[in-house]
């Protein structure tokens, strides 16, 4: 096996990895990330080399961090500052508008991003210095809106849940937003926090069909065990909502209603819902899995979602990238708005508390958890 160096806007052949090399990731290819000067490829040198290539196997570097809360000011969203936990996520969510973030890193937005993962183990140290600085003003604090917070490291390291413990300790008001059924594990804290009205969780549901889920998201919950957790916090009390995020036209807008229904039976409160986003690296590799995964139908998913972005891929201005123009996007936001009109979602919409906030001592340290 040789390693081929070419100039960053020239890559050249069939980018995707042997299948087995990549079993269980979402991502079909690796092609370094777009700030680097070189393209680095694998190719066979005529020894068969390739095959002899290890698979791509899960690392996890320590990362240390100097501050933990990010800040925002986009209209888009309802949260102005957010944690996280991890950089990278092993889900392998195919869609995930995170990856490009991962080539800051000097790494690809492709299989890098499931594998080269970062934690901050210093997270909930830093975090209460944050909220001891004078002068610092509760809101709520989002808790994954980059990567899952509850992806499968998480079960070891167990940061988010040490960012849950200052939060609570704190009466600092949260929301969760994950796919992942981990979350239930933290419900002896989150249950407190919600009887106080300082924590709500955002449970992701792509898709009912196991199928399509296991393709998009290849290391999350499964939909039933997704369903499962909305059901075992609803019932201690938390205040659930279901994102169905991303909506992919051609491939399970049809799944809307049925998504909602079954998030309504299972005790959902709320629900939202985002269109199919494919900034930088995304386009090319949602492409990649689609011709593989769902050939017959690629060219019209395509198709339909430039019909909600001017002919685009992607339109990145506020207000119209997570929800699209045009006819079908009027459509989508319509049948989701009669739908949760039918079931009876949003009438229970919670705003969480901030007047119950106390800072943590100046140095910083934790206190015992209540």
């Amino acid at each position: 096996m040789t390693t081929a160096r070419q100039t960053k806007a020239q890559p050249s052949g069939d980018h995707v990895v042997d299948g087995e090399r990549r079993r269980g990731r979402g991502a079909r290819s690796n092609q370094t990330g777009r700030f680097e000067a070189d393209v680095h490829e694998a190719f066979d040198d005529g020894w068969e080399s390739l095959g002899l290539l290890e698979a791509f196997k899960t690392e996890v570097f320590e990362d240390t961090a100097k501050s933990i809360i990010a800040r925002n000011d986009s209209p888009d969203i309802s949260f102005d500052r957010s944690i996280n936990p991890y950089r990278g996520c092993e889900h392998g969510c195919i869609y995930c508008y995170a990856r490009p973030s991962h080539c800051y890193l000097g790494h690809s937005a492709g299989l890098d991003f499931e594998t080269k993962l970062y934690a901050k183990s210093n997270a909930a140290t830093l975090l209460a210095k944050e909220l001891a600085k004078p002068g610092y003003k509760p809101q709520t604090i989002a808790l994954g809106a980059n990567t899952d917070p509850y992806q499968p490291i998480e079960r070891e390291r167990r940061i988010t849940r040490s960012i849950l413990e200052v939060l609570a300790q704190t009466n600092h008001p949260v929301g969760i937003i994950t796919k992942s059924a981990l979350v239930a594990r933290d419900i002896d804290i989150l249950q407190p926090m919600a009887e106080r009205g300082i924590a709500k969780v955002a449970v992701s549901i792509t898709s009912l069909d196991r199928r399509v889920a296991r393709a998009m998201e290849p290391r999350a919950a499964t939909p039933p065990r997704r369903l499962d957790t909305v059901r075992r916090l609803s019932e201690a009390g938390i205040p659930v909502t279901v994102m169905v995020a991303p909506i992919i036209p051609g491939l399970t807008d049809h799944e809307i209603e049925p998504i909602l229904e079954a998030a309504r039976d299972a005790g959902a409160r709320d629900a939202g819902y985002v269109l199919l986003r494919l900034p930088l690296e995304i386009k090319d590799l949602f492409r990649e899995w689609l011709r593989e995964e769902f050939p017959d139908r690629a060219e019209r998913v395509i198709s339909l979602l430039q019909s909600m972005h001017g002919g685009r891929d992607y339109v990145a201005q506020f207000g119209i990238r997570q929800r699209g123009t045009g006819p079908y996007a009027s459509q989508i936001a319509m049948r989701f708005k009669l739908a949760k009109k039918r079931l009876g979602l949003g009438k229970g919409r919670v705003a969480l508390r901030n007047d119950l906030f106390r800072k943590p001592n100046s140095r910083g340290e934790q206190l015992e958890l209540l």
